[in-house]
């Protein structure tokens, strides 16, 4: 953990000089001329005018990346060689580590010591692993009749468009760009425009880290112009989403209208976190709950929104988070003492707002929160609603803020039932001592992780990713090379 202080991370904001052009072969690009302001959530004021990538510096970017795929040395590299660079880029990753850190946190209102201690940690890694998987992988050699040899081997898909979300800028890009290299593939990544500053700098260290021209480009721009412009381009064999479920939508019907391209999805979350009367500590399951939702904001897909606790415990829970949420400390993102930092924009700030409106309308009882902090920038309050029925917005949609919604059930059946009541499926949790019902429960609730006696647990080398309408597909893991290589059957008649 770094040891800067408060006034340390308040001088090095006050000298920060971000990265504000695109990263397309090997270079630094300028683009067309128009621009687009990012302004941080941590006080409101404007960080930077950072090129805007249209249709243009979208074919710039893809066609780069086309040239380093087709005829570049990338693709035909040793793997040991590829995971060398991806290992030499995690190196950097980590000895930038804080001008990285401070880049998330003045951007989308991160608390700048979870940007360092968690999110940077996490990147690092997450190159660092495939890096060192990139010549560990075996291709096949399926057994025929003696007069035949058969080999099946992973193929490089080609040009992959990354296109990530605000919350986790750099573990969302990593979690698509390490894999994608590491099989062989080339890459064009589009941040989010609430956050673009952290994904055009690390486009900068991947060419300090010797990543050959057009292997990994950043273009920074708006979804309608520059993610679409990626969606349908004729050029992108694959594109890699996380965001919202409305705009993975989007992206399905692009590649409906171009080339077919694949298209990998993770998408939204309203997970549930069960907890019985029996989890082995109910003081634990409340601690994490609380750690859970207000966590980065609450601005988290995987976020336990949902808490579904047994009515005969769930006072004593439910009060338990409250207290937490009272006393947890909101304020500037850079004070290393800050537990919760800024809502990403104002405009997001009001959606979240109008989510606790209308659940104090529709008769959810608000145990505490719900009001916009006093200060610059874009604060709230950690927020807890208990007495939420299921046909309620809150227990329904994704707020994507620091908002819980608390149901009582009374039976196991009931828990499950109320589990599977979304039309999103990422993760869950249940809380219990009996392994059976830890067996059955994880078994029937319908999500792609599920946690037990504990919340967003895990490594690099198990898989993450949803069902349902929380998407498609897994990053992490040798299971996320499978989005970025094809299987090629090679018959010899001997």
């Amino acid at each position: 953990m770094t040891d800067l202080t408060h006034a340390d991370w308040q001088a090095r904001a006050a000298a920060f000089r971000p990265v504000t052009q695109h990263q397309i072969a090997g270079a630094e690009h300028a683009g067309g001329g128009a621009s687009f302001t990012v302004v941080s959530p941590r006080d409101g004021k404007v960080l930077a005018e950072v090129a805007r990538a249209g249709a243009a510096e979208v074919d710039l970017a893809v066609a780069a990346a086309r040239r380093a795929f087709d005829d570049g040395a990338w693709p035909r590299l040793s793997p040991t060689d590829r995971g060398r660079a991806l290992v030499r880029l995690a190196d950097l990753v980590e000895a930038h580590r804080e001008d990285l850190a401070l880049a998330i946190s003045l951007e989308m209102g991160k608390p700048v010591t979870e940007a360092y201690g968690i999110e940077l940690r996490a990147v690092a890694d997450t190159f660092r692993w495939y890096g060192e998987t990139a010549d560990k992988l075996i291709d096949e050699a399926p057994q025929t009749a003696h007069d035949a040899v058969a080999l099946v081997t992973r193929e490089p898909v080609g040009v992959v468009a990354a296109v990530v979300p605000w919350n986790f800028p750099l573990t969302m890009a990593a979690w698509k760009v390490a894999p994608a290299l590491a099989a062989g593939c080339t890459v064009v990544l589009k941040p989010a425009e609430q956050s673009p500053l952290s994904g055009l700098l690390l486009g900068r260290l991947a060419r300090e880290a010797g990543l050959p021209p057009g292997v990994f480009n950043v273009v920074a721009g708006e979804g309608p112009e520059a993610g679409r412009a990626l969606g349908l381009h004729p050029d992108v064999d694959v594109l890699a989403f996380t965001g919202s479920t409305a705009v993975g939508r989007h992206f399905l019907r692009y590649a409906a209208d171009s080339n077919l391209k694949r298209v990998w999805l993770e998408l939204g979350g309203k997970s549930p976190n069960i907890v019985f009367p029996d989890a082995p500590d109910l003081a634990a399951a409340a601690a994490t709950a609380a750690w859970g939702i207000f966590f980065n904001q609450g601005e988290m897909c995987t976020a336990p929104s949902r808490l579904l606790v047994h009515a005969s415990v769930a006072d004593e829970v439910v009060d338990a988070i409250v207290e937490r949420g009272r006393t947890l400390r909101v304020g500037d993102p850079l004070d290393p003492a800050t537990e919760m930092g800024a809502l990403v924009t104002e405009d997001h700030l009001a959606r979240v707002r109008g989510h606790i409106e209308r659940a104090s309308a529709e008769g959810a009882r608000l145990r505490c929160g719900g009001s916009r902090v006093d200060r610059a920038g874009s604060y709230l309050e950690p927020t807890v609603f208990d007495r939420v029925t299921p046909g309620m917005a809150i227990a329904r949609e994704e707020v994507f803020g620091p908002v819980l919604s608390v149901m009582a059930f009374e039976t196991e059946a009931e828990a499950v039932r109320l589990a599977n009541s979304t039309e999103y499926g990422l993760a869950a949790a249940v809380w219990t001592s009996n392994l059976a019902t830890a067996h059955r429960v994880s078994r029937a609730v319908r999500a792609g992780t599920v946690w037990v006696n504990c919340y967003e647990e895990g490594g690099l080398n198990v898989p993450f990713g949803g069902v349902k309408q929380s998407g498609h597909g897994r990053d992490k893991s040798l299971h996320a090379l499978d989005k970025y290589t094809d299987l090629k059957t090679t018959w010899i008649q001997l």
